[in-house]
């Protein structure tokens, strides 16, 4: 029987407590796995990082065959994927901390660290914040439709620049514009935590759960 949603288990994230949103937000049969032949046979794919970038890209790596199972699901099978936190930074091309580290390289870019332009800005960038949506969320079936207004909570150091403008699916303001979510295709990584985002967050996971680009 293939398992409903695939939660990735690669050492880092808050597993248990993403599990528990997604089974809040509706849904029936949540697995966290790290065994490439359940992501295969998954319908969705969450996948969860808090930490560095580096490691939690050598973490993924360190799967025998997740990386190879993952592309298969995802670009082969059309699968819908979320990426949360660090698991949206490793969409990208490369992360620069401590150093360059490849990423998945789904959606081009770098993840760079949060530049202090005013004194008064922390870093990290910690606690609630608003979500602002670009345009593209008017379309039904892209992953920026799932991204709406409202608070969300954010805990990081290092951003995700993307390469193409079109794939930012929404901004976040911390001393200067920040992309709090990513898009592309059947794939979303959002910045913040849903599942510490209370009801915001819920509400985005019924809607990941109920999307089929």
């Amino acid at each position: 029987m293939s398992e409903a949603i695939a939660l990735i288990d690669m050492g880092s994230g808050n597993l248990h407590s993403v599990h528990n949103a997604l089974l809040a937000a509706g849904a029936e049969r949540v697995t966290i796995t790290a065994d490439p032949d359940l992501v295969r046979g998954a319908r969705r794919i969450v996948l969860p990082g808090v930490g560095a970038f580096a490691a939690c890209a050598q973490a993924l790596r360190a799967i025998d065959g997740m990386v190879e199972a993952l592309e298969e699901r995802v670009f082969d099978g059309g699968v819908p994927f979320l990426g949360v936190c660090v698991g949206m930074q490793l969409l990208a091309t490369r992360g620069l901390e401590h150093g360059e580290t490849l990423g998945l390289g789904w959606i081009a870019g770098e993840v760079r660290p949060i530049e202090r332009t005013d004194p008064a800005i922390k870093v990290p960038h910690m606690g609630w914040n608003d979500v602002e949506p670009t345009a593209r969320g008017t379309v039904d079936t892209s992953g920026a439709a799932l991204i709406e207004a409202g608070e969300a909570y954010f805990l990081h150091s290092y951003h995700f620049q993307p390469e193409e403008p079109h794939t930012i699916a929404a901004m976040t303001d911390h001393g200067g514009g920040l992309v709090a979510a990513v898009e592309r295709d059947n794939i979303v990584g959002v910045q913040f935590h849903p599942e510490k985002s209370q009801t915001y967050g819920l509400a985005l996971l019924a809607r990941f759960l109920d999307w089929n680009p």
